[in-house]
């Protein structure tokens, strides 16, 4: 095949709102030649950037999908992956962190470490990916990438190390100063297409080298020939510096951090070289499977093209010529016309079309290298599906998927739209496993799930684009649960008798509070009281009256029952009988537990100007919300909140009023609390008037 891979990365572009990532890889794609012209995301020339190619994505001027391509710089592959901001869309970033090798973390020179770069950080180190940090927007006023970096450490404890420091600031913004080779770097040209290397200038030769030693003292941690060099004063060599930073980098113990304004063209040259120098190539990632047959050991994947294949199905897309999965190939080479197994479902299938994607045109290729990113064409697949070639059975280990918080009911206009509502749902809950569908069975309303209410609302606006499918959304419901507050017993008989053989079992034991989860059973029955293969059976009927409590008819959590007595029948007992008498008991007990009903709590971080302080904090006390932390940085301040998800509603509105359009904010799942007692009954007394009126319609 002849792909040096050691010459090839994986690498994403993750970061906060607004901070410049699809900005950032339009300039990609322009210097590595990819693309002729820029195009900026709100760009007045109508076209909008390459990699948002939604119509969606260019009026909001926001990534909802992530967009794979493949660039080439200094002849090295580079797999580019630009991935949504919002936490709504996190797992479009989920999904691309879970393939990729490396990463490059943008952060805004002014606003520095926001809410969702936290977000991202915690992703990125779930799965363990190095990365480089990039300080963007060093062009804007109040730009200062010396505090970034501060933050960068303070509040990600991330051994973060510039490797550039910048010439001028805001509008003076000249070029870099490159710390390992000790010249400026100027990017000259209408686009920042010719670089010049030259002296450093005079006045900032004293701050360079204070930063050179902060850098050589870091860099010396990862390889003793430079720190013995460097504590004898020798004078250090480039590649020796570059090889210890790169060390650093792939161990996680070192982020270099790099500087320029992708919007004034600057630095992007630079940051390419540095993906090339110190991010891994797929051979320097350990990646690993479970073996099916050999009850799911895990063993280390080798990037060998000689190997039998492994590849990941990660993400779905369907397009006008039927359904796309990108796919990362992880062992072996994928080969046009080769046998694979999907080994979830076991079928095999035949790689017909393969293809490379550049955002959402492609071109039709015969094989893919182990570490590439390919796609391939009309396969029946899920999202997350493992792909393997000669006869090996090996899953990947999944993706995390957090839960869906809340929820819309939707009614389609018409017949035809109906039609067209069931075709857009099943497409969409096959591409993103955080949006999900169910019809509820008391109301027969379709229910959508999602993160938050932009993800929600723009599956309804691609409902109606993509599928000319009129809908009308129902209040958003939330996500409530039940729980008990103190111990209760049960001691409960299920008896049935009607002709020929009947049902007999009895449970006792008892009900309590339970922190560490969502549910446990415990058996304590001594002297076989309910025979050992029934056992089971009373585990079922408790997960099956979980379900729904009797409050509100939400599921229960965090509830430990434990069984300690019993009796069974010799003819009358069976695997359904305990199951009922199990149902019974928990019935019977869970109204003396004391039960309560719990909401689920937000962690929302609002930034806005600090002469909005006064009206951010008066919103949040409006909805029930606890500031946690409030912090001012100049004009700039930051508050952070628990507030319950079903205050806010519509807070998206609100907020922009308050503040004339200069705050935003960001939300995420933090923890399920208790919901206070006047909001409890209205809760109540409302599900009980809606079982009424069923009963009544019955």
């Amino acid at each position: 095949m002849g792909i040096d891979i050691t010459k090839m990365r994986n690498i994403g572009i993750s970061a906060h709102i607004d901070s410049g990532k699809t900005t950032l890889s339009e300039r990609i794609l322009f210097y590595s030649n990819k693309i002729h012209a820029i195009h900026e995301v709100r760009g007045k020339d109508g076209v909008g950037a390459t990699m948002d190619h939604m119509d969606l994505e260019r009026e909001r001027g926001i990534t909802i999908q992530s967009a794979a391509t493949q660039v080439t710089w200094k002849e090295h592959r580079i797999n580019l992956i630009d991935t949504p901001g919002h936490v709504d869309f996190t797992i479009e970033v989920e999904r691309s962190l879970r393939v990729l090798d490396g990463a490059i973390l943008v952060l805004c020179a002014v606003g520095g470490v926001q809410s969702q770069s936290i977000t991202v950080d915690r992703q990125l180190k779930r799965y363990h990916v190095p990365r480089i940090a990039f300080i963007n927007k060093c062009d804007r006023t109040g730009a200062n990438p010396f505090k970034v970096r501060s933050q960068l450490r303070e509040k990600l404890g991330l051994n973060a190390v510039l490797i550039q420091i910048p010439m001028g600031l805001e509008d003076q913004l000249e070029g870099v100063i490159d710390l390992i080779t000790m010249q400026a770097v100027y990017f000259e040209g209408e686009q920042g297409t010719e670089l010049r290397y030259g002296e450093i200038p005079a006045s900032l030769l004293a701050e360079a080298t204070t930063y050179r030693e902060e850098l050589l003292e870091a860099a010396s941690m990862f390889s003793d020939e430079l720190a013995e060099r460097y504590l004898g004063g020798e004078a250090i060599p480039e590649g020796l510096l570059r090889s210890s930073i790169r060390k650093g980098t792939l161990s996680e113990a070192f982020v270099p951090v790099m500087l320029g304004s992708a919007y004034k063209n600057k630095g992007i040259q630079t940051l390419l070289d540095g993906v090339n120098d110190y991010l891994p190539n797929p051979t320097e990632v350990k990646n690993y499977a479970l073996n099916l047959d050999k009850d799911e050991a895990r063993l280390e994947l080798s990037a060998d093209e000689k190997m039998p294949t492994v590849a990941l199905g990660f993400k779905l897309e369907d397009g006008q010529y039927g359904q796309l999965t990108y796919v990362r190939i992880y062992q072996g080479a994928l080969k046009k016309g080769e046998e694979l197994t999907n080994t979830r479902s076991r079928k095999r299938f035949k790689v017909g079309r393969l293809v490379r994607m550049h955002a959402n045109s492609m071109e039709d290729i015969t094989e893919g290298a182990p570490g590439d990113i390919v796609a391939l064409f009309g396969i029946d697949c899920a999202s997350g599906d493992t792909f393997c070639g000669g006869g090996l059975n090996y899953a990947m280990t999944s993706m995390f998927v957090p839960e869906p918080v809340i929820s819309l009911a939707i009614t389609p206009k018409d017949k035809k739209s109906a039609d067209q509502m069931a075709k857009a749902l099943n497409r969409f809950t096959k591409e993103d496993p955080t949006f999900q569908t169910y019809v509820d069975p008391e109301s027969n309303q379709t229910i959508i799930k999602g993160m938050g209410e932009l993800h929600l609302e723009v599956y309804i606006e691609r409902m109606r684009r993509e599928y000319r499918c009129e809908v009308e959304t129902g209040m958003p419901q939330v996500a409530y649960r039940e729980a008990i507050t103190q111990r209760a017993a049960f001691n409960y008989t299920h008896k049935k008798q009607t002709g020929g053989s009947g049902q007999y079992g009895r449970v006792a034991g008892y009900m309590e509070p339970f922190a560490e989860g969502d549910y446990e059973f415990v058996d304590t029955i001594k002297g076989g009281a309910i025979p050992t293969e029934f056992i089971p059976s009373c585990d079922k009927g408790f997960r099956e009256a979980l379900k729904r409590g009797s409050l509100i008819g939400f599921p229960i959590v965090n509830i430990r029952c434990l069984i300690n007595d019993g009796q069974s029948h010799p003819v009358d007992s069976s695997d359904i009988a305990f199951q009922m008498a199990a149902i019974g008991a928990f019935r019977e007990a869970y109204p003396k537990a004391k039960p309560c009903i719990l909401e689920p709590i937000m962690k929302v971080a609002v930034e806005g100007p600090t002469e909005f302080q006064g009206n951010i904090f008066a919103s949040i006390n409006q909805r029930r919300g606890i500031i946690l932390a409030s912090t001012e940085d100049g004009t700039f301040s930051r508050v952070e909140a628990e507030v319950p998800l079903s205050e806010m509603f519509g807070y998206s509105t609100a907020l922009r009023s308050l503040t004339q359009g200069k705050a935003e904010f960001t939300m995420e799942f933090e923890k399920y609390g208790k919901v206070p007692a006047g909001i409890s009954e209205a809760l109540i007394k409302g599900y009980e008037e809606k079982r009424k009126k069923e009963l009544q319609q019955k």
